[in-house]
């Protein structure tokens, strides 16, 4: 088999590139900036989900039943 030029070398990190902790312990999970979206907000991303995804499949049975009469 052939060896590809990345397993042709052996080439290691020696040094972290950072010293010390990449975060600051317990923030993981920070509070976001943006401020939470409104009910009606939620309740009108509901049916336009629902609306897509029937439209979508929709589609799909266009082209499917197009590709049937090929």
């Amino acid at each position: 088999m052939r060896q590809g030029a990345v397993k042709a070398v052996a080439a290691a990190v020696r040094d972290p590139s950072t010293s010390g902790p990449i975060r600051p312990p317990g923030a993981f999970l920070e509070a976001s900036a943006c401020p939470h979206t409104s009910l009606q907000e939620s309740a009108m991303a509901d049916p336009a989900f629902v609306i897509t995804v029937l439209a979508a499949f929709a589609l799909v049975a266009l082209v499917a039943k197009g590709v049937t009469k090929l």
